[in-house]
Order: structure tokens, then sequence, then C-alpha cells
């Protein structure tokens, strides 16, 4: 099925303290956060009309725009009421929620400082990133050339678009080579995460998961070992060198938009969907749509 593009929906999106029609919320072509990655995002997932941690996404945003060296206009709360606010407006039932902050065109110079900050917010439905098959069965990742960069060589603790050119280059290699995602190591060899989630290896019924030293600790990833504590699943962070695959029983990924993602293969090798990816899918699933604290 072809997708609608989307600079042509119907709706409203939320710009710079207003709420303007879809088709008009433009930026200038000169605007600094296009020409020199001078823009920050986040990605706010929506259940049952509700957005899930919808603060903690803002107050990232803010931190990421620190990170870049700008500050954002618009508190948390006042992020979080207009999310929930687009969300009302858009009648958004199972859906995502996508704010973004960037630098302005007062000019154009690699030097940011003194350009305006704007920031937009939109959403739309959008149920799921990969089929209900793939939910069930796992996706396979290949592992790329590409690296996350050495937090001396890159804002890694930014949610910024600049650092999202390496997963745009390492998924469509992946994906133009029959893999539904690509699995990124680290300046230093060990596994980092995939292209937009984080990455948990069940080795001997215990978590594995890197440590997000050159990569975002995800939010989704912190409210999974959290879940996994609760659990009374151990929970090891630690670097892990990619030989260690081999000795994983079970390999998924955590992110607002994958959620809790099976994997079923890296490479050419393979793995089995286990219990502990399906009881913390499930637990995850309990918390978002607002069933408690996610227990059994």
């Amino acid at each position: 099925m072809t997708s609608i593009p989307f600079d042509d929906r119907d709706g409203t999106i939320w710009v710079d303290g207003a709420f303007v029609p879809w088709r008009e919320a433009r930026l200038h072509v000169l605007s600094h956060g296009l020409h020199y990655g001078g823009a920050v995002f986040e990605g706010v997932r929506v259940y049952g009309g509700q957005p899930f941690k919808s603060v903690e996404h803002a107050e990232r945003l803010r931190a990421s725009a620190r990170e870049m060296n700008f500050e954002l206009p618009w508190s948390a709360a006042e992020l979080d009421a207009v999310t929930r606010e687009i969300v009302s407006r858009g009648q958004i039932t199972d859906g995502y929620v996508r704010p973004v902050a960037w630098r302005g065109s007062e000019q154009i110079s690699v030097s940011g400082a003194g350009s305006s900050v704007h920031v937009a917010v939109a959403a739309w439905e959008w149920p799921h990133v990969f089929s209900d098959d793939a939910q069930e069965s796992g996706i396979r990742l290949r592992t790329s050339r590409w690296r996350r960069p050495s937090p001396e060589s890159a804002p890694v603790r930014a949610k910024a678009a600049s650092l999202y050119a390496i997963g745009t280059l390492a998924r469509d290699e992946a994906e133009a080579d029959g893999f539904d995602d690509a699995l990124l190591l680290d300046h230093r060899g060990n596994l980092a995460e995939a292209t937009g989630a984080n990455l948990f290896l069940v080795i001997d019924g215990e978590l594995h998961t890197p440590v997000p030293d050159g990569f975002l600790d995800g939010i989704t990833r912190q409210t999974v070992i959290a879940l996994a504590a609760g659990l009374g699943l151990t929970v090891r962070v630690r670097a892990i060198d990619p030989a260690e695959l081999a000795v994983a029983d079970e390999v998924f990924l955590t992110g607002t938009a994958y959620e809790v993602q099976p994997v079923r293969a890296v490479d050419a090798r393979e793995f089995t969907v286990g219990g502990t990816t399906k009881l913390l899918a499930e637990a995850y699933g309990r918390l978002v749509r607002g069933e408690g604290d996610g227990a059994p």
C-alpha cells in the first residue's frame, strides 16, 4: 500500500505557538537546521488516545536542544499540553507524535549562535513500525559497516537529526540486502544498537544490554529495564562483544516506535522468539495501555 506523503495530509500541526493547517506547516529553505543539522526531535507513542510518557519526551527534547547549544522557548509542561491537544484534535487512537525543533533562517553560517529557534508538533495514526507477523516472529538485522561515533566526536546524548544520517545509511543498505534493519557497533567495535532502537540479549535467562555511552539511553530502554527488575529478571549493562551473539538465546530491540521488537536473525545467525522476550513485550503492552504497572 502506498503511504500518503507527509506534506499532503489533512489535519493540524502546531508550529511556534499556533495550530496551523497541515499543508501550511512550512520552514524556509535557508533554515540553519536544514543546512547544518541544527535540529532535534522526539517520538511519542499514543495508546488509546493517551500519549505515553509525554513529559519525559518533552524534557529530553529540551535536553537535546541544550546539547546542540540552543534553548527551547517552551517548557516541558507546555510541550506536553501541546502534545495532548494535537492528539485530541487529530482524534488519534493508536499513533505517533513528532515534536521537532530547529534553528531558523537569520543566517547561513556554520555558527548557529543568534539564530531563532522554532518548534513544531505533529501527530498521526501509526499502530506499528513492522507488520503483525514481524512482531510475532521477529525481524532480521544485518550488521552494518557504519558505526556509532564516540562521545568525543558527536553529541551522542542528543536526539539530534544529524546523528540519524548514520542510521539512514545503515538501514538503506540493510533493506537493499533483504533485511529489516541494521545492527550498528560502537566506535570500539562493541555492540551498540539498531538504527532507531536499543539492543538487548538474553543469555542464560539474564538480560544484557550495551552501555549507552555512544548512543541514546532510550526512554523505552529505561522502561523495559524497570519492568525486568519488577519481574525478577537480572539486567546487566556492560560492553558486549559481537561474538557474544553466538551465546545469546534471544535478541530483541526496544524503542518508542519499535516497542519491544523480537529479532529472529542477525546476519546468518538465527534466534528463537523466546519466553523472556514475550514476557517483557506483554508487560510493556499492559503498561502503555494503562493496565497497572505491567506486572502479569
